[in-house]
């Protein structure tokens, strides 16, 4: 049997291999085996250049196997993740958007290391169970008693512990959209490995077990109460202990909702959502691996057949949260088609754009047929004034320059520009503008008066040189002195009466003007200087208009 599994798998590869050797279309915009012929008006559109953009082309379908790790999230752990399998089949509606129809198959086991024992409503433990066989758990009576029963009417003075386990059989179908990330690309024609990403829905069937009895039919009481409080630093001695004291029947119909959902044969079924993200690796055209991690949640907490809280003692509580699957798998994918390009989230859109840019192998270049008659650098069929005199300057239409729309041509015009007023022009494009009215009737403007409003300069102490303040204001004083040619100003200190004060006045006046005719252009002549002893603050200067 074995030897035919291998058979059977060399024969798939050799088909495979010898499939991407097969003649078909090479997947440029200018094969036409690639194109299906309800697309082919579009195709020759583009070819005809009447249309920007190529028919899409017929491209293959994929499909593969993988085999990976599957594992249940819910209330009891999983210990080792299980082997799963898969078999898809994808097909792209565009260079980064493709559906996928995936079958999932797996088996997922789980078992706590810590012990329960508020599980009397898990008809696992008491009602699925036979007679003699039960597990004794609390129960709160009517009249708020609590008693150890195993749910038949009989009771214990002691109760018993159980720890959780299980194996689920999954199977779901479902259809999922993928979006490829990464193979539009500007700076590089293909990629060898794909990123996707995705998500879709479908429905989930499935069966759990539970390893309540061995393989006498009896339970494994005396196992699980010798086990007393284990504690998380010695979980692992707890686990080691069970597996060699249980068997693996699993032979109890775990909780479900059987009667109360619909179901298909003795699973119950549900819809479900998926998330899913993977890498692909490119082999060659026809073959890739992919590495992909694919999240399942199911609106159901009995993936692991449990669903009742601890904490609430002889009393029912479900758990919060749903039971959901994960599916880490490696796969092969093969693609599958004549006479297709590759499945279209292998390649790049771009490639023909630049392919285009670089070559022009679309680009319809017409015969080098440029007569000019005229000799004014414009051909004969496009010149819209085939006799343009020799010399004068032409637009692109091959018709003589005429910049300000006299009647007079450029190179003839002895007035290039003439004002529209000043038209109609002579023949040498001159034209003759009236008297504008200021000039028949002038007004001669009334003298202007001088300014007054200067500023005074401040000193401090006995320094005679200008701060920049002082340069500031100045330069205001001559902004105004030239705008007024025929002013002039007095610049007055009032220094004490001492010879030293008097003479450090003389010092700053004469520094002011010296400023306002070399560093400001003022004229000498304009500017005096006076010193008044006792006319003011000494430590200020003041200018002032004559």
């Amino acid at each position: 049997m074995t030897s035919k599994k291998y058979k059977f798998l060399i024969g798939f590869l050799f088909l495979s291999m010898s499939a991407i050797a097969q003649v078909g279309g090479q997947g440029s915009v200018y094969d036409s085996s690639v194109i299906p012929p309800k697309r082919m008006a579009q195709q020759n559109d583009f070819w005809n250049s009447t249309y920007n953009f190529p028919a899409k082309p017929r491209n293959m379908w994929e499909v593969g196997v993988s085999a990976g790790m599957f594992s249940v999230s819910g209330d009891v752990a999983t210990r080792i993740p299980t082997l799963g399998f898969a078999a898809h089949v994808r097909k792209a509606f565009g260079y980064v958007f493709s559906l996928r129809l995936q079958y999932l198959n797996g088996t997922g086991k789980g078992l706590n290391w810590l012990a329960s024992e508020n599980y009397g409503k898990n008809p696992a433990w008491n009602r699925n169970l036979p007679a003699g066989q039960r597990y004794f758990s609390p129960e709160r009576l009517n009249n708020g008693d609590m008693v150890y029963s195993d749910r038949a009417g009989n009771y214990s003075p002691n109760q018993d512990q159980v720890f959780y386990n299980y194996k689920i059989k999954m199977q779901d179908l479902s259809l999922q959209g993928i979006v490829t990330l990464n193979n539009i690309r500007f700076h590089k024609q293909k990629t060898g490995i794909v990123i996707y990403g995705g998500g879709g829905i479908g429905l989930s069937w499935f069966k759990t077990m539970v390893n309540a009895l061995d393989a006498n039919g009896n339970n494994y009481s005396a196992l699980f109460n010798s086990l007393n409080s284990p504690v998380y630093s010695n979980r692992k001695d707890v686990i080691k202990a069970l597996k060699a004291g249980m068997d693996k029947t699993y032979e109890t119909v775990a909780e479900n909702e059987l009667d109360r959902r619909p179901k298909l044969g003795d699973n119950t079924i549900k819809p479900s959502g998926t998330l899913l993200a993977g890498v692909a690796i490119k082999l060659s055209r026809r073959i890739n691996l992919a590495l992909e991690d694919r999240f399942t949640f199911v609106k159901t907490d009995l993936l692991d057949g449990q669903r009742w809280q601890e904490h609430t003692y002889g009393d029912a509580a479900l758990t919060p949260d749903y039971d959901s699957y994960n599916y880490l798998s490696l796969g092969l994918n093969v693609n599958l088609g004549g006479k297709s390009v590759e499945p279209l989230w292998w390649v790049n859109p771009l490639d023909y754009a630049y392919d285009e840019l670089r070559n022009h192998r679309n680009v319809k270049i017409p015969k080098n047929d440029c007569n000019d008659a005229d000799g004014d650098g414009v051909c004969d069929h496009l010149d819209r004034e085939p006799n343009t005199p020799a010399g004068c300057p032409v637009d692109t239409h091959g018709v003589t320059r005429d910049t300000d729309g006299d009647g007079v041509p450029d190179c003839k015009d002895k007035q290039l520009i003439t004002p529209t007023e000043c038209q109609p022009v002579n023949a040498d494009g001159v034209g003759k503008c009236p008297d504008p009215e200021c000039c028949k009737n002038p007004v001669t403007p009334p003298p202007t008066a001088c300014p007054c409003d200067y500023p005074s300069l401040l000193y401090k102490g006995n320094i005679s040189t200008l701060s920049n303040d002082n340069k500031a204001m100045l330069a205001t004083v001559a902004s105004k002195l030239k705008a007024n040619p025929n002013c002039m100003i007095s610049i007055f200190g009032y220094p004490e009466a001492s010879k030293a004060s008097q003479a450090n006045c003389q010092k700053r006046l004469d520094a002011i003007k010296i400023y306002l005719v070399e560093k400001e252009g003022i004229s000498a002549d304009r500017i005096t200087t006076s010193c008044e002893v006792g006319g003011g603050d000494k430590n200020s200067v003041d200018i002032k208009c004559n």
